[in-house]
C-alpha cells in the first residue's frame, strides 16, 4: 500500500496560506539536522471494524429476605457505595433468639439424657460379659443409648438451623459496589423472597456488542477487540472474548462478550461505547499523534524532503493510542518532523538566511 500526496493546491491556499503564510520554508541550504525526525514506514497492523456495545457489570444482583422480621436498620441508600461484607439490613431479631435459647436447651436435655443412656448401657453390657444378664435387657440398653443419640444429633441439626435464622437478620453485602435500588424501609415487616435491594459491582465489568453475522468468523479467528476511548486517543484491550454460539432471528446478529480488566479504566455499567474487533491484517503507515498539527479542520505535517522541515497536508484515518494512521499526503520511507513546535520555530530562526 502507497499513499498518495494531497493536491499542492488545497495546501497551498487554504493550509498554509489561511495560517501557515509565516512559516514559509527557509532556503535549501540550512539543514534541520537538530531536530528530532523519524523516517515513516508502512507497519503491518490489524484490520479493525468498530461497532458499539454498552457496558455491563460482571456482578449485578438483588439481595432478598431468607427470613421474616421487621426491619430495623438501613445503612445504605440508593448511589451509596458499599464495601464488601458490610451490613445493609438488619431485622428484628426477638423471635429468632427466642428460638436459639430453646434449641440451646433442647441440646443440653438430649446431651444430659444420651450420657445417661450410654453410662446405663455401659454397666448393662459389662455385667452381660460375665453371663449375668439376660440378653434382652442388653439389646434394650442399647436401643435406648441409640434412640438417646438421635434425639441429640436431632437437637444439634435443629440448633444449626435455628442459628441459620438468627444470621439472616442481618444481611450483608455479597461484593463490594454501589446500591442500584432499595426496596424496603425502616418499620416494614418481611418475609422470605422479598427482595430488599439490589446492587451492582464497578470492579469486574465488561461489554456485550452485536456483531453481524458476515463478520463473526473472522472475529473468531483473530480473537482480540479493543474498547476505544477519547475517539481512540485511549483504548482498553478485552481479556477475554466471547461469541455466543447463536444469532438473534431477527436481526441476524450474534452477541460477542468482552471480558474487561480489572483496573480503573473509566467505564460504567449503562455506558454506549465503541468497539474495534480485528478482523484482519493490513499495512499502514502510522505517524505519532504529536506530529500532526491542527490547522481548524486540516491535518498537516512537518516533512524533511530537503533537509528542511516543510508543513504538508495530510488525511488520517483512524488512531491507535499515540499513534494516528495517515492515508494521504505522506508516502513510505519520508522523515517527519516528531515535535511540530520544534520544526517551526527552526523556520523562524532560519527564515532570514540567504540563498547562495
Amino acid at each position: 500500500m502507497r499513499c498518495h500526496r494531497l493536491p499542492g493546491l488545497a495546501l497551498g491556499v487554504v493550509l498554509l496560506a489561511g495560517c501557515c503564510g509565516s512559516e514559509a520554508p527557509p532556503p535549501r541550504t540550512a539543514v534541520a539536522m537538530d531536530l528530532d525526525s523519524r523516517v515513516v514506514r508502512l507497519q503491518d497492523a490489524s484490520r479493525e471494524q468498530a461497532w458499539d456495545g454498552v457496558v455491563e457489570a460482571v456482578h449485578q444482583a438483588t439481595v432478598s429476605a431468607q427470613t421474616a422480621g421487621r426491619v430495623v436498620e438501613l445503612p445504605y441508600d440508593v448511589n451509596d457505595t458499599v464495601p464488601q461484607g458490610a451490613v445493609i439490613v438488619r431485622f428484628t431479631d426477638v423471635e429468632q433468639k427466642s428460638a436459639h435459647t430453646r434449641a440451646q436447651a433442647q441440646i443440653a436435655a438430649a446431651q444430659a439424657a444420651y450420657d445417661e443412656a450410654n453410662a446405663s448401657y455401659a454397666r448393662v453390657a459389662a455385667i452381660a460379659a460375665r453371663g449375668l444378664v439376660a440378653r434382652q435387657q442388653l439389646d434394650q440398653e442399647r436401643a435406648r443409648r441409640d434412640a438417646a443419640l438421635a434425639t441429640l444429633q436431632a437437637a444439634q441439626a435443629q440448633m444449626r438451623e435455628v442459628g441459620q435464622q438468627l444470621d439472616y437478620t442481618v444481611v450483608r453485602a455479597p461484593y463490594a459496589g454501589i446500591v442500584t435500588r432499595r426496596f424496603v424501609q425502616i418499620g416494614e415487616s418481611v418475609q422470605p423472597g422479598q427482595p430488599l435491594m439490589a446492587g451492582v459491582s464497578l470492579t469486574d465489568l465488561r461489554v456485550t456488542v452485536q456483531v453481524p453475522q458476515s463478520a463473526v468468523a473472522a472475529i473468531r479467528r483473530q480473537d482480540h477487540a479493543e474498547v476505544l476511548l477519547d475517539d481512540g486517543a485511549h483504548r482498553v484491550a478485552a481479556t477475554r472474548l466471547t461469541v455466543f454460539p447463536y444469532a438473534d432471528p431477527d436481526t441476524h446478529t450474534f452477541s460477542v462478550r468482552l471480558e474487561l480488566p480489572g483496573e480503573n479504566t473509566g467505564l460504567y455499567p449503562g455506558m454506549t461505547v465503541k468497539v474495534a474487533f480485528a478482523v484482519g491484517r493490513e499495512r499502514r503507515l502510522l505517524v505519532p499523534a504529536s506530529a500532526l498539527v491542527q490547522r481548524g479542520e486540516l491535518q498537516g505535517i512537518y516533512v524533511l524532503g530537503q533537509g528542511a522541515p516543510q508543513l504538508r497536508q495530510v488525511r488520517t484515518g483512524a488512531r491507535y493510542g499515540a499513534a494516528v494512521e495517515v492515508i494521504a499526503g505522506l508516502d513510505d520511507g519520508e522523515r517527519i518532523a516528531v515535535d511540530p513546535a520544534a520544526a517551526a520555530r527552526w523556520i523562524g530562526a532560519h527564515r532570514g538566511e540567504a540563498a547562495p
